[in-house]
Formats: C-alpha cells, sequence, structure tokens
C-alpha cells in the first residue's frame, strides 16, 4: 500500500513539518514519542496526518512537550481501513477508541454508510475542525484523502507547512 504520512507540530516558533517513513515506527507508543520530540519543551500540538492509497485519512494528536503523560489520540475516517492496512491496524490496535454513541442515530434510514470513522472525533476541535465538521469533511463527497488532510491544515493554520513536506 502506499501512502504519504506528515509530522505536523505547533512550537513557540510556529508550524514545522518533516515526512514519515511509518516502516520504521513499531508502535503507537513509539510514534507518540516522535511526535512529542517535535514539540521540545512547547505544548505542542503535534500531529500525523496519514491518506492511504486514496482510501482514508488518519490524524494522531499528542499535546505537551516532554515527559508529558498525555496519550496520543487516534481518528480513522474509515473503521475498514484496519482491515487492509498495516499502519491502520497498528494504529488502532493500540489506541484506546472512545465509544461513539451517536454512531446509530447518524445511519440514513437503514443506508449503509459509505465509511465508519472512528475513535476521537473531538481531536481536532481547537485547532479548527469541530468534530461535525471533522466527520462532514471525511464524507465530502469527490474529495480524496489529500483534499481532507489540506482542508483540515487550512482551518488549522498549517497547510503551508503541509503543501512543503508533500514537496520535499
Amino acid at each position: 500500500m502506499s501512502y504519504f504520512a506528515a509530522a505536523l507540530a505547533r512550537t513557540d516558533d510556529g508550524w514545522s513539518g518533516v515526512e514519515l517513513d511509518l516502516s520504521e515506527v513499531e508502535d503507537l507508543e513509539a510514534l507518540t514519542d516522535l511526535l512529542r520530540d517535535l514539540t521540545g519543551e512547547g505544548s505542542g500540538p503535534a500531529l500525523m496526518l496519514l491518506e492511504e492509497d486514496d482510501e482514508h485519512v488518519a490524524v494522531v494528536r499528542v499535546d505537551g512537550g516532554v515527559g508529558s503523560l498525555d496519550e496520543a489520540r487516534v481518528f480513522l475516517s474509515d473503521r475498514r481501513a484496519v482491515q487492509g492496512s498495516e499502519v491502520a491496524a497498528m494504529l488502532w490496535e493500540q489506541a484506546e477508541p472512545e465509544g461513539d454513541d451517536d454512531d446509530e442515530d447518524d445511519e440514513d434510514e437503514g443506508a449503509p454508510p459509505l465509511a465508519e470513522p472512528v475513535g476521537d472525533i473531538g481531536l481536532l476541535a481547537d485547532l479548527g475542525t469541530p468534530a461535525d465538521l471533522l466527520l462532514e469533511t471525511c464524507a465530502g463527497e469527490g474529495l480524496l484523502p489529500a483534499d481532507v488532510l489540506s482542508t483540515l491544515c487550512e482551518r488549522a493554520g498549517c497547510l503551508d507547512v503541509l503543501e512543503q513536506v508533500r514537496e520535499g
């Protein structure tokens, strides 16, 4: 599977970013440490943004500086990604998924959803994308995962950094 993964971190100097090779990341704890290192002593946040095979998006958020006890927060745009993606499976298996009691209420009169978003849907709320807008963006007709990540980053004020990382 092909993917693009970027780590973006907000520091006192603004946003910075690097492309990630997730084949070298063994588990969510190692990814959390890597993201936390990017924030230095600052409060962050640090984000891992993943788009895989033009099919799904994953976002991992870590707050706090070195030594922070905060856990990583994980969001996947489609639960089915776990079945076909080693990276998505690694992220999801090791995260502590939050129960989303609203999932059943969101179904359209028995029509199966195109995707089943799972995880912490509020992880970007303070960065300009509240939970309902995150779900709406991920379900946007005609939007590729790269478009979704660009939209999320634009709202967070770090689109230019994401574009720099994509360009290499």
